[in-house]
This record gives C-alpha cells, structure tokens and sequence, in this order.
C-alpha cells in the first residue's frame, strides 16, 4: 500500500516592509539674509520663507527646493553634498554649520541663515572662502618643501610608517569650509590673523617626512601676533569644526613649538629651496 505523503506548501518571499511615513511633517518657516553686493538697489535685509519639511531633509535639500519652486534668484554654493568639499557652510541661527550636514529635524520651526562672516560675499548666502584660502596657503607656504634642484616624479617614494600615515591623514581631512574663521573672535577683531585652519596645514606639514623645514622655517611664518601667538584660545574653532579635526591640540602644539624656537633658537633656518607658485593666466 502506498504511504500518504503531504508536499510542504512552498515558502512564500518575504514581503518588503516600508515603514510608514512621518506625519508629523512641520511648516518651516526660514529667514535668509538677501543681499547682492553687484546690484547697486539692493540693501540687506531678511527674507522669509515657508518650506514643507520632508523625512531626512537638509539645509542642502531645502535650499534647492526654495530655488526651484519659490525663489530663482536665491544664492548659495554647494558642490559635493557629501559633507567633503566645504562649499555650503553658511550661518544656521548664528552658528557656522554645513548645509548639507544639518538636518531640519534638528533646528527649531523657525530658523535663520546668513553667510559666513569675514569672507568677501558674492551674494546672498554665497562668500568667496576659495580667495582666502589660497591666500592664507600662500602666507604660510602651504606646500612640501624641498631642496632637490630638479624634481624626479619617477622615483619612488619611501615607505611610510602606518601610524605616522594615519596621523597626517587626520589633520589632512580639512575641508577649507571656513568655519572655523568664521567663529573666530580674534579674526574679526585682527582680520590678518591666519586662523586655526592655518595652523592645523602647518601642524600637518610639520609631521611630514618629505617636507625638509624645521622649526626656524615654520617660525618664519606663523611666530608673529597674526600667527599662531595671535590666538586667544576661545577654541570655537574646534567647537564647530564639521570634520571634528583636533583644533586645540594642534594650536597648543604649534605654539609651544613655536615659543620654543623664538626663546631658544635652537635651529636654524635651512633655506630650502622654495617652489614658487606660478600665476593662473586666465583666457
């Protein structure tokens, strides 16, 4: 006699569950300083607007959709939106953030922004951190310096130590955003102060084995009042720093060091040769 046999009901996919969206989406009302510095009528002033907030929305997110659906003459930068060009820092309610890091859910209904003070403005929430950064980096000859009369791009490079690697990998996550010069009292106070983004790139060079400075160079350029002796320790630098770069220990280092090489003079100045940096010739 044949044995009864039951076939196991065939398992069925698992179903995709999207969770449900928020219903407590809010009305954000947004003041945003206007003012366009190449129009002759225009006069600085405070804009409101009103945005439906989305799920995960950003500063980023909103601003684009303010330009696309309210407001065509809206200025502001963003390029990476990532979090790793630095373009759309701006003022959030008075504190330097990236616009597109912060989210609305984190800001009150009401909320304003301004652009980075201390920056030429181009318009609106727009400023031209690139023009101040290529000057600082000039100043302080952000660049290896080396005494090799002719550079050998073929040859290999040494092997470096892991640790060593690491470290200056975390100073070199800088994105020039600004923001720490931007909460910066003394730079509003002494606009020539180089600013903590300066001392973080001479920190970083400093650790760098193929950089043949030493202290009697760094201190050519950054042992002065508009150096790092300018520094009044408020450290809102590191405090609103977007990249958590480790602001204040750098600053104490490079001062002490600093401070060392104006007491003592232990070293002196090697006098590398230095590269200079040709002018950009526009068509």
């Amino acid at each position: 006699m044949a044995e009864n046999t039951k076939t196991a009901p065939e398992a069925k996919p698992a179903e995709k569950v999207t969770p449900p969206a928020s219903s407590n989406h809010r009305t954000l009302q947004v003041s945003i300083l206007r003012y366009n510095p190449a129009d002759s009528e225009s006069v600085p002033h405070l804009q409101t607007y009103q945005v439906s907030e989305t799920d995960s929305m950003t500063l980023y997110i909103l601003l684009n959709e303010l330009r696309d659906t309210q407001d065509p003459s809206l200025q502001f930068d963003f390029v990476c939106r990532a979090g790793i060009c630095g373009s759309c820092a701006m003022l959030v309610n008075g504190k330097p953030a990236l616009a597109c890091r912060t989210l609305t859910r984190d800001l009150p209904d009401h909320f304003t922004l301004a652009p980075l003070p201390g920056f030429e403005l181009i318009g609106d929430l727009s400023v031209n951190t690139g023009k101040w950064m290529r000057g600082m980096s000039e100043r302080i000859q952000a660049w290896c310096h080396v005494n090799e009369e002719q550079i050998n791009f073929n040859k290999i490079e040494k092997p470096m130590d892991p640790k060593l690697a690491e470290d200056i990998y975390l100073l070199d996550r800088c994105v020039e955003c600004g923001c720490c010069v931007a909460s910066c009292g003394n730079f509003r106070m002494r606009p020539d102060f180089v600013g903590a983004v300066a001392i973080n790139k001479i920190s970083r060079f400093r650790l760098d084995p193929r950089d043949h400075r030493n202290d009697a160079d760094y201190y050519e350029v950054m042992g002065t009042e508009s150096g790092v002796f300018g520094c009044m320790t408020l450290l809102a630098c590191h405090d609103f720093c977007p990249k958590d770069l480790p602001l204040k220990t750098q600053i104490a280092f490079i001062r002490r060091k600093m401070a060392e090489q104006g007491i003592t003079g232990k070293e002196k100045r090697t006098l590398k040769r230095v590269v200079p940096l040709r002018e950009l010739k526009l068509d």
